[in-house]
């Protein structure tokens, strides 16, 4: 059925190794990849898409890199979503359908037109803080000691 894309999950990963780095210090495109297991060359690309949503701060040169240029706590899935395969991802037709429409719709078009809507409130309001606490909680994993926690104080009470 419906879901994200791998391209988005990635670009997840990869922004998840960043919010670790609260210093803001740039990291290197290969940091990056080595700690979120996402192949360095795809990765390239998915930094420049996430550097021209604002979403990513990069440096160029040998000191360069990139960093997060929001906090996680004011991150979306759906910010990240749509710096990764665009605004209108979720507007396709759930069967594939080239013409689906209000005026030329599909047999479930009434449905995902709702559900539609309902998917993209739940992603607006999921952060890439939420998804990290997630993570954190089930891998039973906290963050190493020498690193100064960036959650937010509003999330720590919510999760």
């Amino acid at each position: 059925m419906f879901c994200l894309s791998q391209s988005v999950g990635y670009a997840i990963q990869a922004l998840a190794c960043l919010e670790g780095s609260c210093s803001g210090q740039p990291r290197t495109v290969k940091e990056i990849a080595s700690c979120s297991g996402v192949p360095a060359s795809y990765l390239a690309k998915l930094v420049k898409k996430l550097v021209k949503a604002e979403i990513l701060a990069s440096k160029p040169g040998p000191n360069g890199g990139a960093w997060l240029h929001r906090s996680a706590c004011s991150l979306s899935v759906l910010d990240i979503n749509d710096a990764i395969d665009g605004p209108h991802t979720l507007d396709r037709c759930l069967l594939g359908m080239a013409t689906c429409s209000d005026e030329r719709s599909c047999p479930v078009h009434e449905f995902w037109s709702v559900e539609r809507e309902r998917i993209r409130e739940h992603l607006k309001q999921t952060t890439l803080a939420d998804v990290i606490a997630h993570e954190t909680h089930l891998n039973s994993v906290s963050p190493p000691e020498n690193e100064a926690s960036c959650a937010c104080k509003e999330r720590k009470n919510h999760v």
